[in-house]
């Protein structure tokens, strides 16, 4: 299959400590009978040239064949893994999802990428509120990222407060086939179940 855009990387963040899963890495609980993190991998190479996979257990993506990065900045959140995965970028922009949504769908991710312009993110609106974990981040982010996280500025909307952003609004992502699914993530043992997903492997 062609890549959807050869100058976009795909980048997981599998960096959490999944406090509210119980400390279980949420990355490999099983939905469908597959790891969510073999289906994320699976799916982003079908659209991306490069994978990245921002996380503090490298060792768990092995078998994946995946590049794998550390935070720079540990314990600070999605931003410091958004931060080291875009140092590792090769390309100009980076389609940026979270390791806990199971349903990911291509049309969505087609969407968001297609509107890459001047914009430094594109992010979607959904449900009243925003989703910055499924969205697209411009590599020239970097040194803003960086600067924030320096000056101890960990949260997302801070970040995104001193960038262009593109937000995509909630009606415009509801014409989108496969939006719904593509935006649920699973945080606790209950979303889980609510996704027909369970824990079943050993840890390593």
């Amino acid at each position: 299959m062609a890549v959807l855009r050869p100058q976009v990387a795909g980048v997981i963040l599998a960096g959490g400590r999944a406090a509210r899963m119980g400390g279980r890495d949420k990355a490999f609980a099983r939905v469908g009978g597959e790891p969510i993190a073999v289906r994320t991998v699976r799916l982003l190479r079908d659209l991306f040239p490069q994978i990245v996979v921002a996380t503090n257990r490298p060792e768990r993506f092995e078998d994946l064949t995946v590049e794998t990065v550390a935070d720079e900045f540990p314990g600070c959140g999605p931003l410091a893994g958004i931060h080291a995965a875009l140092r590792a970028s090769r390309l100009p922009h980076a389609f940026v999802v979270a390791c806990d949504m199971p349903n990911l769908q291509t049309e969505p991710i087609r969407f968001l990428v297609d509107r890459i312009g001047a914009a430094d993110a594109i992010v979607p609106c959904w449900d009243g509120d925003v989703e910055p974990l499924h969205a697209v981040y411009a590599t020239r982010c970097f040194p803003a990222i960086e600067a924030s996280l320096r000056a101890g500025r960990h949260a997302m909307r801070d970040f995104l407060g001193t960038v262009r952003v593109d937000w995509v609004s909630e009606a415009e992502l509801a014409a989108v086939r496969g939006t719904a699914a593509s935006l649920t993530n699973v945080n606790t043992p209950e979303e889980l179940a609510a996704v027909g997903g369970r824990f079943v492997e050993l840890e390593r």
